[in-house]
């Protein structure tokens, strides 16, 4: 039996249901089975330098841990690809960034790749794949961190960032925080903005049943 693909949230969470969401999402596209685990200590998951800084160790923790329990394959589902190359050094097995995933399938759709996230500026993990294909980059109104998307007006304010990004010329949209994926809002951008819409556990997900299946 092919082994399974571990994924690593950066969110913290005692909701079961919650964190194995990103897991259950790959399963579902890709027919790989997956086991989700989040880190400890992070309830608003990594959203600044120093969040980042605190997660790292963390998550090279967690992926030893799910390598040692049978994952053939690792997602760290987080569009900054936090401890990727650190990560990538601790285990025997495949480790897939969701951001530099994303920028990879989006490099295959469009030819300026507008970015959405949780941060003013784009992740470097997504900038350095994109190159001269990254268009820029929006914040949506009153979110800061990945708990914010959780709020009512969460979707339409990703609706309106994207929108201006559109706007300025992005023929495709790639989402820089696995959250997105998680509100479930690209079928509503895709739908009203009439561009493709990049998902980073999605594009992950992909990338990961490729290396599981080597």
């Amino acid at each position: 039996m092919t082994a399974h693909i571990g994924v690593i949230r950066v969110l913290t969470s005692d909701d079961t249901a919650a964190v194995a969401a990103h897991g259950r999402v790959i399963e579902e596209r890709y027919g790989s089975p997956a086991v989700s685990r989040c880190i400890p200590g992070q309830p608003h998951g990594i959203h600044d330098d120093e969040s980042e800084r605190r997660a790292e160790p963390k998550i090279v923790s967690l992926a030893r841990e799910l390598a040692d329990e049978g994952a053939g394959t690792l997602v760290i589902s987080c569009a900054a690809d936090p401890a990727l190359a650190r990560t990538r050094e601790a285990v025997g097995v495949p480790v897939i960034g969701a951001g530099s995933a994303a920028a990879a399938v989006a490099l295959g759709l469009g030819i300026r790749v507008g970015v959405l996230g949780i941060r003013d500026e784009a992740p470097p993990a997504v900038t350095a794949v994109l190159g001269e294909r990254f268009a820029g980059a929006a914040r949506p109104r009153g979110v800061r961190r990945t708990t914010d998307l959780l709020a009512p007006d969460g979707p339409e304010a990703v609706l309106e960032a994207g929108a201006g990004l559109v706007e300025a010329g992005a023929d495709t949209l790639l989402l820089a925080c696995t959250g997105l994926n998680t509100i479930g809002v690209r079928p509503l951008l895709e739908d009203r903005l009439g561009v493709p819409v990049v998902d980073p556990v999605l594009a992950a997900g992909l990338l990961a049943s490729y290396a599981r299946r080597r």
